[in-house]
């Protein structure tokens, strides 16, 4: 006879054990390095891995930790500097295992109050730091992509609703503003306006005003919905001039949204918060708190000045959704384009609850204490070229002679000698290369370790 799959038996409760066993030790010792294996390694290693029998729990779990979790390179090690990495809290992480565990839904105030009401306490600390005003919300969704969307979902339908006689849209942004403003541009049909920023790479009010009027009077009948302006841009780190850009865009009526996935964590750092001046004026922003406010995979806080205009644009209709229409009620899949969630933004809300905020200031301004010490190395090495000094926690330099096919060699070499994980990028049509810092753990050893290889 076929036990139920839900069955709590005494195999299942062993192998929770064996899981947060496998769990506590992952979180007390360094996370490996590790690297990506070919689907035709792994299957070598493992075979078909789904059967009509089921190779039972404990057979499965060794199975992804001694193959499946060994391709996987881990985004929380202190050496993991491409991109932008992960550096959970052990908090974050654990109370992760909770929610999972839990069967949390994070869609509605009926069904998940308790949830709902502490992620809104995370939004409104992020909120606060911004200086928007006691009436904004959010929501947490997925990532920066899925929050840049839906805020110029949102922006789009405000502006229609007030310009109906405009025949088409376009959105103005950077040059150097994250591929997921393109990304959007392209899902909901409109133009992209991209504007060349200033010398240091930092967008400015005048020359959104003057590239946006160049547009208006070469396209009739077109109209601008949203000015996206970049709080610490994923290459090299730069924030565009917030005020002059807030400025222009209520000048002209224009959607401000400030794009902070990564760099508007730097608000709750006292040192920097005046670079971040003019996010006040925002019509909606967004900051990643699975990026640089140690929270796991994956959580964008999403939050607009006027919550009623992201509802009014993402609130889906049906019959048997009208038991959650309640104006009184907060329900977090309105605000975006999301129905059903996990209550995402539980694991950052119990870590910053539980270390508190000035805990949060400190690792983040050690983070940027660590990118300076890094560019102090890299100006003393015989062979590297600082790119800029780091505005916030991204370090960018080149290699003197070396061509873009040499980046890359170097950087397959490094991750295969379990050294570091450093990938190659470009600015202004040059290789380069960056370290995106965001772990409190990495420490000056581990940048002179990689720097030694070059």
């Amino acid at each position: 006879m076929l036990r139920p799959v839900h069955e709590f038996t005494p195999e299942v409760e062993e192998l929770a054990h064996e899981i947060l066993q496998y769990s506590l030790v992952r979180l007390r010792t360094d996370p490996p390095l590790d690297h990506p294996k070919s689907p035709e390694e792994l299957f070598a290693l493992t075979g078909n891995t789904i059967t009509p029998e089921g190779m039972g729990g404990h057979k499965t779990l060794e199975l992804f930790k001694d193959v499946l979790a060994t391709a996987c390179i881990s985004t929380d090690h202190p050496r993991y500097l491409a991109f932008i990495p992960s550096a959970p809290s052990e908090y974050a992480n654990l109370f992760d295992l909770v929610v999972g565990a839990s069967a949390l839904y994070g869609g509605s105030w009926l069904e998940g109050a308790g949830a709902v009401y502490a992620e809104n306490q995370a939004l409104r600390w992020i909120s606060d730091l911004a200086g928007l005003p006691e009436s904004a919300g959010g929501v947490f969704v997925q990532g920066g992509t899925i929050g840049n969307l839906s805020a110029l979902v949102a922006a789009r339908m405000d502006a229609r609703e007030k310009h109906p006689e405009v025949k088409r849209w376009a959105v103005a942004a950077s040059a150097e503003a994250h591929s997921s403003i393109k990304s959007a541009a392209a899902v909901m049909d409109v133009e992209v306006i991209l504007i060349e920023p200033d010398a240091s790479g930092s967008l400015q009010g005048a020359a959104c005003a003057q590239e946006i009027d160049s547009y208006l009077s070469e396209h009739p009948g077109h109209g601008v919905f949203a000015i996206v302006a970049t709080a610490g841009t994923t290459n090299l780190g730069i924030i565009d001039n917030l005020t002059s850009i807030g400025s222009f865009a209520k000048e002209r009526g224009i959607w401000f949204h400030v794009d902070g996935a990564y760099g508007l964590a730097g608000l709750c750092a006292p040192d920097v918060r005046p670079l971040f001046n003019g996010v006040e004026m925002a019509d909606s922003l967004i900051v990643d708190p699975h990026k640089w406010l140690f929270a796991p995979f994956d959580a964008c806080a999403l939050i607009y000045r006027d919550p009623s205009t992201g509802k009014k644009a993402h609130t889906q209709h049906a019959a048997y959704l009208d038991t959650l229409e309640d104006d009184g009620e907060w329900n977090p899949s309105d605000y975006a384009i999301n129905l059903t969630r996990r209550a995402r933004g539980l694991p950052f809300w119990f870590s910053l609850a539980a270390h508190g905020t000035n805990e949060y200031a400190d690792a983040v301004e050690a983070t940027m204490q660590m990118a300076r010490d890094a560019a102090e190395l890299i100006k003393q090495h015989p062979r590297l070229t600082l790119l800029m000094e780091p505005e916030l926690s991204i370090v960018a330099f080149t290699r003197d002679g070396w061509s873009a096919a040499q980046y890359q060699e170097w950087s397959d070499k490094l991750l295969a000698d379990q050294i570091g994980f450093v990938t190659p990028s470009a600015h202004k049509g040059q290789p380069i290369l960056r370290f995106a810092i965001v772990n409190p753990w990495t420490k000056v050893s581990d940048i002179e370790a990689i720097l030694a290889t070059l």
